[in-house]
C-alpha cells in the first residue's frame, strides 16, 4: 500500500484549506447537531468545509446542504470494500487538504485510509464517547500512525483515549464541545407555549430529557425515577424529546410504570431551546457519554441538570452548583434530586443560573470552532517545509485582526 505526495503550498500563499468532514450520516443527534453548527461558523478564509455522509444525508445532513457541499451514498453495504475508490475518487476530484472524520467504526476507517492513500496532508478523528457507538476497533488502531490527531471533547474523554484507547498522547487534542448562547438561553414565553400545546398546566412540574431513543441513552432509568416521582408528586409530567429505534419499548416500560398519561414522547424538534424552556429539570440518564451537548444546551437555558456521573459529565455539572450527579442505574437518587429541585425553586434558580455562566466561560460555539480552525491549520502549516510555523501563525493572527 502506498500513498500519493503532494507538494504543499503555504498557506499564507494560497486559498483556505479544503476541509471534508465524514460521517456515517445525519439523523438529529447531538455529535451531528455540533457538526452542523462547527461547518457554519467556520471562518472561510481558512477553512473551507464540506460533508461526506456515506450513507443517506439523514435531516440534518439536509440542514448542511443549505451551508456546505454535501456528499452521500458513499456505501452501499456493510462489506461494501468498493467504498475504499469511491472515497479515493471524491477526495481527489475535491482536491481535499483536510479530512476529519467524525465517531468511531466505518467512516473512521475508510475515511482515514482514502486520505491518507490520496496524500491529504491533514487527516484527524473527532470522537464523541467512551464507549459505544464510539468503541475502536482493531482495524481502526491500524490507522493511527496515518493519523495527525485524535480529537477528545473534554479534558477526562482525552484522558480516556489515551488511557484505555491507547492513541499516542501528543497526538489528542481537547476541543471542548460548544454551544450557541445567543440561540439557547432561557425563553420563558416560549416555554410555556410549548407546555400548552403538549397539555401541560403551566404551574405543572416538569422534568425533561433530550436524547436519541437508543439503548446507550437509558431512558428506562428515566421512566423508573418518574414512577418514583410521580408517587410523590402525581402532578408532575416528563418530556422526552428524541427518536428512535426503542421507542415501542419505552412506550410500553411508561405503560408498565403507571406513568403514560404524564410521559410525552415528542420526537425530533428543531425548537430545542423552546422545549427546554418548558422544563423545571432536565435529565440525562445514559450508561455512557462524553461532553453530552443536551447538558450544554439545558445549562444555557438556565434549567438545573440531574444526570449519571459517566464519561466527562462531572466536568460541565458540579455536584450542588450547576446540577446533581447519581450512579448509573440509581432510580431512587435520580428522582431524589429531582424532587428536591422541583420542590426548591430557590435552588433551582440558582443552579440553572450558575449553569448558564459556566457554559458561556467554559464551553462557547465560537471556542470550540477556534479550537477546529486551529488544529486543522496547524497542522497544514507544520508540514510545509518552506513556511515558518510562528510566522504564519503570527500574520494569520494579524489578518484575523484586520477582518474583525
Amino acid at each position: 500500500m502506498f500513498n500519493k505526495t503532494r507538494t504543499l503550498i503555504p498557506r499564507l500563499d494560497r486559498g483556505p484549506l479544503r476541509t471534508m468532514f465524514v460521517i456515517t450520516s445525519m439523523p438529529v443527534g447531538g455529535a451531528e447537531t455540533l457538526l452542523v453548527n462547527l461547518m457554519k461558523r467556520l471562518d472561510r478564509h481558512q477553512v473551507s468545509p464540506e460533508l461526506c455522509c456515506l450513507k443517506e444525508m439523514g435531516p440534518l445532513g439536509e440542514v448542511a446542504a443549505n451551508e456546505v457541499t454535501v456528499h452521500s451514498g458513499l456505501i452501499r453495504s456493510k462489506y461494501d470494500h468498493r467504498i475504499l475508490s469511491r472515497m479515493r475518487k471524491l477526495i481527489d476530484q475535491q482536491r481535499l487538504d483536510a479530512v476529519v472524520t467524525v465517531g468511531a467504526g466505518d467512516k473512521m476507517f475508510w475515511g482515514r485510509l482514502a486520505a491518507w492513500m490520496e496524500g491529504v496532508p491533514v487527516i484527524l478523528s473527532a470522537l464523541h464517547s467512551t464507549g459505544w457507538p464510539d468503541t475502536i476497533g482493531r482495524l481502526n488502531r491500524t490507522l493511527t500512525p496515518m493519523t495527525d490527531g485524535f480529537i477528545a471533547v473534554a479534558d477526562n474523554h482525552g484522558r480516556h483515549l489515551i488511557e484505555r484507547e491507547r492513541f499516542p498522547e501528543e497526538k489528542v487534542n481537547v476541543i471542548p464541545n460548544g454551544v450557541d448562547t445567543y440561540r439557547f438561553r432561557a425563553l420563558p414565553d416560549s416555554g410555556l407555549a410549548v407546555r400548552a400545546k403538549l397539555g401541560i398546566p403551566s404551574t405543572a412540574p416538569v422534568c425533561g430529557i433530550v436524547a436519541a431513543l437508543r439503548p446507550e441513552k437509558n431512558h428506562t432509568l428515566f421512566l423508573r425515577a418518574a414512577a418514583l416521582t410521580a408517587k410523590q408528586r402525581p402532578d408532575t409530567h416528563f418530556v422526552i424529546v428524541g427518536d428512535g429505534a426503542e421507542k415501542s419499548k419505552l412506550e410500553r416500560v411508561a405503560i408498565e410504570a403507571g406513568v403514560a398519561s404524564t410521559v410525552h414522547f415528542v420526537g425530533s424538534r428543531s425548537d430545542i431551546p423552546q422545549v427546554l424552556s418548558a422544563f423545571d429539570v432536565f435529565s440525562l440518564t445514559s450508561h455512557n457519554e462524553a461532553n453530552p451537548v443536551s447538558i450544554l444546551e439545558a445549562m444555557a437555558c438556565e434549567i438545573p441538570v440531574v444526570s449519571t456521573n459517566v464519561g466527562s459529565v462531572a466536568e460541565s455539572v458540579a455536584e450542588g452548583k450547576t446540577g446533581f450527579l447519581v450512579k448509573t442505574g440509581d432510580a431512587e437518587a435520580l428522582a431524589d434530586r429531582w424532587l428536591k429541585l422541583l420542590s426548591d425553586r430557590t435552588l433551582a434558580n440558582s443552579l440553572g443560573s450558575a449553569g448558564r455562566m459556566a457554559v458561556e466561560a467554559n464551553w462557547s460555539l465560537d471556542r470550540m470552532v477556534e479550537g477546529y480552525e486551529r488544529l486543522i491549520c496547524d497542522t497544514y502549516d507544520q508540514k510545509c517545509p518552506s513556511v515558518s510555523f510562528g510566522d504564519a501563525r503570527a500574520e494569520e493572527r494579524a489578518c484575523r485582526a484586520a477582518r474583525e
